[in-house]
């Protein structure tokens, strides 16, 4: 039987392999350009389209949560099926496609649509990355390799607060969209004239005798009966939660209780959330493979520490006075929020045979999106919205400290995570 290192080295190099991660990388920076767009955008969009605190939570959170998570598990069980490198490059194009699409609408209605349209193209995304990376990067080195696809998030987030804050003062927001959204058409023809369709399963100890990959209902069966799985589904889904409250309502704090404007917040944002999440999200990779060689539990409880510590940072962040203050704790909570996604994966990822890993990455993202992207940002809004009367402009604030209780809730699923992450691998070795 031919050992996985030996298919390793006559199936790729290793340049080559790092290629293709900061390929599927770029791939995923898009995708967040694409997505936090219309946060640095909101406060402009707002006005001109009168639009209420909820309307902005359900465009920038559920609906686009809503179709992003459905429809990422059937596109999940085709990408087990088929080639997911046409995949991915498919729905990069759909997405910017999308987004530059958002820059025609004229009332909630059709900005409404055009993010839907975005949503459905992201659905496709990240669950076949995540199955090529597996595919592509031994389970020793996968944390790592995650991690590291997991900063083109902040990577994002950065290009997306900068070119959305200077457009919209230089351009508007319409044309901010038509700028950012062609780009993207482009990358997808080079990724898929450049990049490989690895094979299923390459990185494994052995090889697995081909088969059909199992249904969606004995995937949900099987990972049901994982507890690791159930646990580490609540813990990032109210993480989630709590980094899209933060992230999505963060330009329109400083807008509101800290009077800066549009072009300044994208400046000052987007390297804060951009290098300080992409620093955070490649230590956590980097630190759970070191640590995890002697303690599986690991990949799972440095996660909950960062949460932790990421509390008071939060706190300090909605409640200090000074801006400079309440910005640095803005930058320490993207750093510490960011450094769950790669273990997480990669962990999910160690419970299941290859043949079902997009589709269990779908399945957590599913979750984590819906509870989290989904739920957020409507709910801050929702809060802010009904707290304005007697609080005004301050309510804002106050919605967003939902964060900190959730926070808790978050780092105990975790640990709970952790506790069985053992008993679970050997039962599913």
């Amino acid at each position: 039987m031919q050992t996985r290192k030996a298919v390793i080295n006559e199936a790729v190099s290793d340049l080559y392999r790092n290629y293709v991660l900061a390929m599927l990388t770029l791939v995923y920076v898009f995708n967040f350009i694409d997505r936090q767009l219309l946060v640095i955008l909101q406060e402009s969009i707002k006005k001109e389209l009168d639009l209420s605190d909820t309307q902005l939570g359900v465009l920038s959170g559920f609906t686009f949560a809503l179709f992003y998570v459905t429809l990422g598990i059937p596109i999940a069980r085709l990408a087990d099926k088929t080639n997911r490198r046409n995949i991915v490059a498919a729905s990069l194009g759909l997405w910017s496609m999308m987004t530059a699409c958002s820059g025609l609408a004229q009332n909630f209605f059709q900005l409404l649509l055009a993010r839907i349209g975005v949503g459905v193209g992201e659905a496709g995304g990240s669950p076949p990355a995540h199955a090529m990376i597996s595919d592509y990067f031994p389970p020793e080195k996968r944390s790592t390799a995650l991690s590291i696809y997991s900063t083109g998030i902040y990577l994002g987030v950065l290009a997306g607060f900068l070119l959305g804050g200077y457009l919209s003062q230089q351009l508007g927001w319409r044309s901010a969209f038509f700028v950012v959204g062609v780009p993207g058409v482009v990358f997808s023809l080079l990724f898929y004239l450049s990049v490989k369709e690895p094979q299923r399963g390459a990185t494994d100890e052995y090889d697995a005798p081909a088969s059909e990959p199992p249904s969606l209902p004995e995937v949900l069966k099987r990972l049901y009966a994982t507890k690791t799985f159930v646990y580490l589904s609540m813990a990032t889904g109210l993480h989630v939660f709590c980094i899209y409250g933060l992230i999505n309502w963060a330009p329109s704090f400083l807008s509101r209780i800290h009077g800066m404007k549009n072009a300044e917040i994208g400046a000052l944002l987007g390297p804060i959330f951009g290098i300080g999440g992409a620093v955070g999200s490649f230590a956590g990779g980097f630190l759970t493979d070191y640590f995890g060689k002697t303690d599986q539990r690991r990949y799972l409880t440095i996660p909950a520490y960062a949460i932790i510590l990421s509390i008071p940072c939060v706190a300090g962040a909605l409640f200090l006075p000074n801006t400079v203050y309440a910005v640095i704790g803005l930058g320490l909570s993207a750093s510490l929020h960011s450094m769950y996604l790669g273990p997480s994966i990669a962990v999910a990822h160690s419970l299941v045979p290859a043949s079902m890993r997009s589709l269990t990455s779908a399945i957590l993202f599913f979750v984590l999106n819906f509870i989290g992207l989904g739920f957020g940002p409507l709910v801050v809004g929702m809060l802010s919205d009904g707290l304005a009367p007697t609080l005004g402009a301050q309510s804002l604030r106050w919605a967003m400290s939902i964060i900190i209780i959730i926070s808790v809730g978050s780092t105990a699923s975790f640990l709970a995570a952790a506790q069985k992450l053992a008993v679970d691998r050997q039962l599913n070795s």
